[in-house]
């Protein structure tokens, strides 16, 4: 309830006292819960902090794929060809001065190697740089890695490709062509001090019966890939009769 400015002293509301003397009217005092000294006072009201306005953030534009390096590219079409060109030079290899032999069989050819080692062989210069007796063990090596597996194959890739189209072209002429100073990949060295032809003819013979007895699996060329028994028998004849005509017989 609210005093006039003239009364006696009221009790107000909320603690607070109006007093009043002769001629002055006092300030209001204020109850302590209002006081800024109180440690208990409560604060005016402030205003809630605005929430923060979310930043729309747009994704940077990822960068493109880098360009494959040219380089790369160059390397390796440089290493196709260099592959290509010397798996022509060791297929289409024409030595000099040889007798161009062509063999439908492994028989027509060990007849000619037989023919040969009776008589005074001698090598046709520049066809080969091998002896009769390194050339026998190297024929032998063939056909005994085509029952046993090559030390060295070449890749998939190369038999699928080079060496197929090789093997081809050799079928359809009769003959085949290649280094004939060029071991099989892993192959025990050949001794070029060897002279015991007989030894060597007869690891030949050797090798051609296993192989005409053979009824299991053949192994896959190292060049050429896999090949069945009626071609690998061509392969073996085509080999046998490329290097027979860097010989010649005499007497």
């Amino acid at each position: 309830m609210a005093g006039c400015v003239g009364c006696p002293t009221l009790a107000m509301a909320g603690g607070g006292t109006r007093q009043t003397l002769p001629g002055t009217i006092n300030a209001f005092t204020p109850p302590p819960v209002m006081r800024a000294d109180n440690p208990m006072a409560v604060p005016p009201p402030s205003s809630a902090p605005k929430a923060a306005t979310p930043t729309a953030t747009h994704p940077s534009p990822s960068a493109p794929p880098a360009a494959p390096d040219r380089r790369a590219f160059l390397a390796i079409g440089t290493g196709v060809a260099l592959a290509a060109a010397g798996a022509a030079g060791y297929f289409l290899h024409q030595p000099d001065n040889d007798r161009q032999l062509v063999f439908a069989t492994l028989h027509d050819a060990m007849r000619e190697a037989e023919r040969l080692n009776a008589a005074s062989v001698h090598a046709l210069e520049p066809a080969t740089a091998w002896t009769w007796a390194q050339t026998l063990v190297h024929c032998a090596q063939s056909i005994e890695y085509s029952l046993q597996g090559f030390p060295l194959p070449k890749s998939a890739l190369f038999q699928n490709t080079l060496g197929a189209a090789a093997f081809k072209v050799f079928t359809l002429r009769g003959r085949m062509s290649h280094n004939l100073a060029e071991p099989i990949p892993g192959a025990p060295a050949l001794d070029a001090q060897a002279t015991d032809t007989s030894a060597a003819m007869a690891r030949l013979r050797q090798a051609v019966q296993d192989f005409a007895i053979h009824t299991g699996a053949l192994q896959p060329h190292f060049a050429y890939g896999a090949l069945s028994r009626s071609q690998y028998e061509q392969a073996h004849a085509m080999h046998l009769a490329n290097h027979l005509s860097a010989f010649e017989g005499r007497g």
